[in-house]
């Protein structure tokens, strides 16, 4: 692997493990080839059908990591936090978001509705 190659891998490390990407060395036609500084390197995502569910898993893993603690478990202040943290990291962009963080959560879809309304109309 050249010394560009490596660099762009390094660059797109914590884009590919969000979306559940790896870099491969035997490009399929599906695969997304990236160009850095004269050296390609082939991209492999997850099926469509799948990538949105598992990057929202992925997100709110890394949130709960984050923060130390299942969502689930967290004070109030806390969970407020983690909504801007997922809010911020594109979480309520996915179909189905809220409801899978709300359930995450331990909470109602309408209280995370909430939660973006305020943080929304603070900004």
């Amino acid at each position: 692997m050249s010394e560009s190659s490596s660099r762009l891998e390094d660059a797109l490390s914590e884009l590919l493990e969000r979306v559940g990407g790896v870099v491969v060395s035997d490009p399929q036609p599906d695969d997304v080839p990236i160009t850095f500084d004269g050296s390609t390197i082939h991209v492999r995502v997850p099926a469509a059908e799948h990538d949105l569910s598992d990057g929202l898993s992925r997100l709110i893993q890394s949130v709960e990591t984050e923060l130390g603690a299942p969502l689930s478990s967290l004070p109030r202040a806390q969970k407020q936090h983690a909504v801007r943290l997922l809010e911020e990291r594109g979480a309520f962009e996915m179909r189905r978001s809220a409801e899978t963080v709300a359930e995450a959560m331990n909470l109602s879809r309408f209280t995370i509705y909430n939660y973006l309304n305020r943080m929304r109309e603070s900004s």
